[in-house]
């Protein structure tokens, strides 16, 4: 598959993921809102609804208590004047003991009336009893809400709101209307006076400032006298979960979705990744198959002159010839070399054959083995061994793989406008250990790609030459290689002025 399609397959697969993500964002924050409004407005209307409820509850009991005061009260009203004719009925006027005036108005033809009135004695008794009956079942009925309505107004609101608001109904009536309503909420509330004094709380109820938001309040008994009103306040500490709970089955879903995203990113970034790798290795073999020719061949070619009698007579081109043997073997076992380096990336771990060794021996041979490479380019190394405790516990093959490819790094980034100077440095450090310098006067790094050197096929812009070969596999496996001994790597590098590599190893203890 072509790279332009697997592009043209994320990105889409890419957006419909996000919108899919992005419809079911809109949709939890609309639900939300909408149960937000529905819990705020039920909560306050239950709230108006047991603030109604307290109020009834004083009306009865103030009627109950003055129930008993009102039969024993003068309530017959004084009869003054006489009655008024008029259409439908006889009007009569009379004032209480108490001065209130009232009126009763009996319906029915007046004329018939007046002319029982003033008929049959033994049915005038009738009529006045009769009349008597509703004035005094009239006066008894006004008379006694009169006294409960005045009763309230006048001495109500100088009760303690605890005594008007029974804490156990106050909680009863509020559990009531939210269950109407369909909120199974548990709730904490306090009655407090008109000085913000709290009478009551129940035990739960220990609002925060940060809190205000699950905090509701209602004035009880508004239409007090005194003008001193109190307040119904009502704490929900789980408000957010049950709004939140509307949405739980959305959860799941968002969840799914977002795994699924996650998933798929990932996926295509390890594929990306291993394509790129398989390119990289791709490479990475038919170069190393050209690499393998060349020492191949020449090796070939020395055996074939070992056959030629004339060749062996001579001890000139015999050493000659063992030369080429020499140099090409080792040239083709550092191609080897670099082969495993690629295998063991693959790896997880990495299998080591530990031996105490000496650095600064190991150190001079390989310095002594890359120093025809670099006078091949008009260049020279030096080697200042300073260390005098060098022994370190080291795979031999990979210690000494570390050091040929830091010094191979610095002969492929020499500056061409001045002779490569390469130097070698060992000295002590204080708690046993062993610091190795390799320094150069090549072009340096620049300060950004410092910290991306070590990293798995990363190559600095200027390693992109048509005479830098290279797959940015050397300082990724000679910072892997470094760890594993046990020890630590660094650089230092200017722009133009060179490079150095510092790796600092611990002695083995004696």
């Amino acid at each position: 598959m072509k790279k332009q399609t697997i592009w043209i397959l994320t990105i889409l697969m890419a957006v419909t993921f996000l919108g899919l993500l992005w419809i079911q964002i809109i949709y939890m924050k609309n639900m939300v809102e909408m149960r937000y409004e529905q819990f705020t407005q039920g909560v306050r209307q239950s709230l108006l609804n047991v603030a109604v409820h307290l109020e009834q509850d004083e009306a009865l009991y103030f009627l109950e208590k003055d129930v008993n005061q009102i039969k024993t009260s003068s309530l017959y009203a004084q009869y003054y004047g006489d009655p008024v004719t008029q259409l439908g009925g006889v009007k009569y006027s009379f004032t209480t003991s108490s001065g209130l005036e009232a009126n009763l108005t009996i319906k029915g033809d007046a004329s018939e009336i007046n002319k029982i009135r003033r008929g049959d004695k033994a049915v005038g008794r009738h009529y006045q009893n009769m009349q008597n009956v509703y004035r005094d079942h009239y006066l008894y009925q006004k008379g006694m809400l009169d006294d409960v309505i005045l009763n309230i107004i006048s001495t109500a609101s100088e009760r303690p709101i605890e005594e008007r608001a029974d804490s156990s109904l106050v909680r009863r009536y509020l559990r009531e209307e939210l269950d109407t309503l369909g909120f199974n909420v548990p709730f904490e509330f306090a009655l407090v006076n008109h000085l913000g004094t709290v009478q009551y709380k129940s035990g739960g109820f220990m609002p925060t400032t940060t809190d205000s938001d699950n905090m509701f309040v209602q004035t009880l008994f508004a239409n007090n006298t005194s003008g001193r009103p109190n307040f119904l306040k009502v704490y929900f500490p789980t408000k957010a979960d049950f709004i939140f709970s509307s949405i739980s089955f959305m959860v799941p879903s968002f969840a799914f979705t977002l795994i699924m995203l996650i998933v798929f990113v990932f996926t295509i970034i390890v594929a990306f990744r291993q394509k790129k790798l398989t390119e990289m290795k791709n490479d990475f073999i038919n170069n190393m198959t050209h690499e393998f020719k060349t020492p191949i061949s020449s090796i070939s070619l020395a055996a074939q002159m070992l056959n030629d009698q004339t060749v062996r007579k001579s001890p000139t081109m015999l050493q000659q010839i063992s030369t080429v043997i020499n140099d090409e073997t080792k040239r083709l076992r550092f191609q080897v070399e670099k082969v495993l380096q690629m295998s063991m990336f693959d790896r997880q771990k990495t299998t080591l054959k530990l031996e105490d060794i000496d650095a600064n021996l190991a150190i001079f041979n390989i310095v002594n083995t890359f120093k025809l490479k670099v006078e091949k380019y008009g260049g020279h190394i030096t080697a200042h061994l300073d260390a005098m405790d060098a022994i370190v516990n080291v795979d031999e093959m990979h210690f000494t793989n570390v050091i040929f490819n830091l010094l191979d790094n610095a002969v492929k980034y020499r500056d061409p406008d001045k002779p490569l100077d390469l130097k070698v440095l060992s000295r002590d450090l204080p708690g046993e250990r062993l610091e190795i310098t390799i320094a150069d006067n090549g072009i340096g790094i620049r300060r950004e790609d410092l910290k991306k050197i070590f990293e798995k096929f990363f190559r600095v812009s200027t390693g992109n030459r048509h005479d830098v070969k290279g797959f940015g596999l050397g300082l990724a496996y000679v910072k892997k290689m470094v760890n594993e001994l046990g020890g630590e790597i660094s650089v230092e590098s200017t722009i133009n002025v060179g490079t150095k590599f510092i790796i600092i190893l611990p002695l083995t203890k004696n």
